[in-house]
């Protein structure tokens, strides 16, 4: 049985020194002690959870751990960080977090968990103890530092502890940096709360969910802890947001981000989320909800990429009546090709309207349209928004194809699209457009993408929810006027005058008839507002 008050036989520190060495969670258990914050020195009482996470680093090579406040996580970190120094030689072990002093505070810890044990346990003593790093006569070797692409960098490391690892800025590099120092064997472990739907430790534990990698992901929400009950939840949580209860106690990427869509908008787009009953195009990447109906109008709205680049290619159709999303298409083509697959597609769904972002590569795909005379283009008055029926944009030297977006028009399409997902206006079933809500967060005060994540199918769904909004509405108005004045004319005879006078009458009348039935058309095409 295992003491701390007395020096045991040597056949038992023997036995004891094999055991401990074997079992971190035993070690811990019964020869070490840590530092309460209110109660001073107390036994370090490994709850089952924290034997897990043990079990977890022994036995996997990378761990990725999201984590609830307050559970002990890193004392147990450092914990282990003792066991493998003090029954292993020449371990190094780097930590790194936000701050150096953040990531020194485990070396502390490492330190009085290390100083605790009986002196006939401490069989390699301590060689250097400063602030940010702890040696120990084995040539085993605990440092901390803050932060930055060359912090892992060393000749090769035996364990990486990243710590708050969501809320490291430049993640990415440091992990491309670290990486080949664990190459030899070298172990993991990421740990941290959630800080929204992005960056390295948020994809990397979602990929690890998934089997994508290599590491083992485990989630410790608050009530892992054996000593915590509603009682305490409810009273913890009396001040706190919900943003603040996500990110500090339920381990929940999206509700702990600072999403542009809010996260409780974000949870109803989710319910609607559903696969698609078809997929087509030569990629297999039109995602196909429901098929073109005889009587349905349809809007396309499109944001182009070169097709080589990091960025994709994107479109929606957009069933007018009642703005459902009925296809999509996300995929890297070239802008020929994505001209000829919009087209394909406004065709089959009856013709639609179909607008593409005219930026540099989005008239690379405008032109073979216009190559093409399809015949419902968007056009509109170069350097604004203003809509030209395709028609009269012949005749005009200002009207360019496609749609312009601007630094200062980006966020009006943004909040258009915010507005309508708020206010339940638009239907979204596609998965791909609601993960990347999930990482378009706000930087610097304006709406984009988070690093290394893509927008390309929020901003062809903000495009549509303009349009709508702006031009088919604007039309749907003047619309109304017009109808409104005609109405107020009346005619007295409709007797054919053969005079001069009466010939010019008659002209008048047949250009009235002649706008008459243009404003027909018009209105047949845009009468689902009434309705929808």
């Amino acid at each position: 049985m295992a003491t701390r008050s007395k020096q045991p036989s040597k056949e038992l520190i023997k036995q004891e020194i094999l055991r401990c060495g074997r079992d971190p969670a035993y070690f811990l258990y019964n020869y070490t002690e840590i530092k309460h914050p209110t109660k001073g020195r107390i036994p370090f009482r490994v709850f089952d959870y924290q034997k897990d996470l043990l079990k977890s680093f022994k036995n996997f090579r990378f761990n990725i751990v999201l984590k609830a406040r307050q559970l002990g996580a890193s004392t147990i970190m450092a914990g282990y960080c003792v066991w493998l120094m003090n029954f292993h030689r020449d371990k190094e072990i780097l930590v790194v977090a936000t701050k150096e002093k953040t990531a020194a505070t485990l070396v502390k810890r490492a330190g009085v968990i290390f100083g605790s044990m009986p002196p006939w346990m401490q069989f390699n003593k301590i060689k250097l103890d400063n602030k940010t790093t702890l040696e120990l006569g084995n040539g085993s070797i605990l440092r901390a530092s803050a932060t930055g692409k060359n912090a892992g960098r060393s000749d090769s490391l035996s364990l990486l502890i990243i710590d708050e690892a969501a809320y490291v800025e430049g993640l990415e590099e440091l992990w491309t940096a670290a990486y080949p120092t664990l190459s030899t064997g070298g172990s993991c472990v990421a740990l941290s709360t959630p800080n929204g739907a992005q960056g390295w430790f948020h994809k990397t534990y979602v990929d690890a969910e998934e089997g994508l990698n290599e590491f083992h992901s485990m989630k410790l929400p608050w009530d892992v802890h054996p000593e915590r009950n509603q009682d305490w939840f409810e009273k913890e949580t009396k001040n706190m947001t919900r943003r603040q209860t996500s990110q500090e106690l339920l381990c929940d990427f999206l509700m702990s981000g600072d999403t542009v869509i809010h996260p409780e908008d974000m949870e109803k787009i989710e319910k609607t989320v559903k696969d698609c009953t078809r997929r087509s195009g030569f990629d297999r990447n039109v995602h196909i909800w429901k098929e073109p109906k005889d009587s349905g109008i349809y809007l396309i709205t499109a944001d182009a990429s070169r097709g080589d680049s990091a960025d994709y290619s994107a479109f929606h159709v957009i069933e007018t009546v009642g703005m459902e999303q009925v296809a999509e298409y996300k995929g890297k083509i070239s802008p020929d090709m994505f001209a000829n697959l919009l087209a394909e597609y406004g065709r089959e769904y009856n013709g639609a309207m179909i607008v593409v972002e005219n930026n540099n590569i989005g008239f690379a795909v405008l032109q073979p349209l216009e190559e093409m005379a399809y015949p419902n283009l968007y056009y509109s008055i170069k350097s604004s928004h203003e809509y030209v029926d395709p028609v009269l944009a012949e005749q005009k030297t200002n009207a360019v194809p496609g749609f312009a977006t601007s630094m200062k028009t980006r966020p009006l399409l943004i909040a258009k699209l915010e507005e309508y997902i708020r206010n339940e206006v638009l239907k979204v079933y596609s998965k791909r457009l609601y993960n990347e809500l999930k990482t378009f967060v706000w930087m610097n005060g304006k709406p984009q993408a988070a690093r290394n994540y893509h927008d390309d199918l929020i901003m062809s769904m903000a495009i549509a929810c303009w349009i709508r909004d702006t031009v088919l509405i604007q039309n749907k108005r003047d619309l109304e006027y017009k109808k409104a004045m005609m109405a107020a004319i009346s005619v007295d005879s409709v007797n054919l005058d053969t005079t001069v006078a009466g010939q010019v009458g008659n002209r008048l009348n047949k250009q009235k008839y002649i706008q008459d039935k243009k404003e027909e058309m018009q209105w047949d095409m845009y009468n689902w507002i009434y309705t929808g």
